[in-house]
């Protein structure tokens, strides 16, 4: 099989990723498909001008990804190495990640290319596809075939119904899939949060041991500047010379040493005061995220919900078209046997007349 299409496809654009799919229990976790990095490449088919995906690896040389780009796929950046895009046919999700952010952001340039390339080409094929009607409907048309107008009006509005149904279904599906896609991104901010609230709580921990043991050497601090100062006025009130003198700049700079220390230690509890307000800033963001991804879930829960009801109203309209067909089978049936005495009554017509 691959030695076939590589001889109709050629190779656009490579790269090297680890590629990973979503687990299609849980539509949440990533599942590796490579145990290292393989090459990604986008290959294009002229002869039924289409866009593919295609990853190669494993020992036994197996397709990881083998996915037709179509201009409905969006390639996302979840990360500043990591990229995903949904692929309805397959019902999965394919991620990427890169060693660095210069490839991660040429692989969604290119992925935004092909895109719009592989919409240029549906655009042309369905100009293709309406021109050959035109000229269809412009040939000469052979005569109609007597049919039953009741049971056929019927079968008609059947296959449109069955139409419509498949056309919400995968709709659906499209938006489940998306909303996963956005329930993944809110769990792994929810993830980070939750990594950076226990960072801050730690660090606000400590923060508090630290402004106790300030507050104890702030204390310590204060009670020795009021010893000083007592001293420094002691001295003033003594008036006295020489060694005295010495004695009173050694106080005075110790107190301006001991006025300092105060400050800068002032200075390190406002800004742990600071480093609190953000903790619990950080708090509010992380209670949003998870109000935000309680909703999403909601919101696949009611998606799922219609799933169900499309689909048990698919089965109920494959069931009428069933109906429909033995009807239709059995009034073909009728209308035979009414054609064939119809001319038996025309041959004995005949015979009576010729006598």
């Amino acid at each position: 099989m691959y030695p076939h299409h590589r001889e109709r496809e050629q190779p656009i654009f490579s790269a090297r990723a680890h590629v990973f799919q979503i687990d299609p229990a849980t539509k949440r976790n990533w599942i590796p498909a490579s145990k290292h990095a393989v090459t990604v490449s986008f290959f294009y088919d002229a002869n039924r001008n289409v866009y593919r995906i295609i990853s190669v690896g494993g020992t036994k040389v197996r397709a990881i990804i083998n996915c037709s780009v179509t201009p409905s796929m969006t390639f996302t950046k979840t990360s500043q190495k990591f990229g995903q895009w949904a692929d309805s046919r397959a019902n999965t999700v394919y991620g990427l990640g890169f060693a660095t952010e210069q490839q991660l952001h040429q692989f969604a340039e290119k992925f935004k290319e092909v895109k719009d390339a592989a919409r240029l080409a549906r655009e042309k094929s369905q100009d293709k596809e309406l021109a050959n009607t035109a000229l269809t409907i412009a040939a000469p048309q052979s005569p109609p075939v007597m049919c039953v107008n009741g049971p056929e009006d019927k079968l008609f509005r059947s296959q449109s119904a069955d139409i419509t149904l498949s056309s919400e279904k995968e709709r659906i599906k499209k938006m489940l899939s998306e909303g996963s896609i956005c329930e993944m991104n809110l769990e792994a901010e929810l993830f980070t949060l939750q990594d950076s609230n226990s960072k801050l709580v730690a660090a606000l921990h400590e923060a508090n041991a630290n402004v106790e043991q300030w507050k104890k050497q702030l204390t310590a601090y204060q009670e020795e500047t009021e010893r000083l100062r007592d001293q420094v006025a002691e001295l003033e009130a003594h008036g006295g010379h020489g060694p005295s003198d010495l004695l009173k700049d050694e106080l005075t700079q110790s107190l301006e040493e001991l006025e300092s220390l105060l400050k800068a230690k002032d200075e390190e509890i406002h800004i742990l005061q600071n480093k609190k307000a953000e903790y619990h800033e950080m708090e509010h963001d992380r209670d949003e995220a998870i109000r935000r991804l309680r909703e999403m879930e909601m919101r696949n829960s009611e998606l799922e919900r219609r799933i169900q009801n499309s689909e048990q109203n698919l089965n109920n309209s494959l069931e009428d078209r069933d109906r429909m067909d033995s009807e239709i089978q059995r009034a073909i049936e009728i209308l035979d046997i009414k054609i064939f005495d119809l001319n038996d009554l025309r041959q004995s017509l005949v015979k009576l007349i010729d006598k």
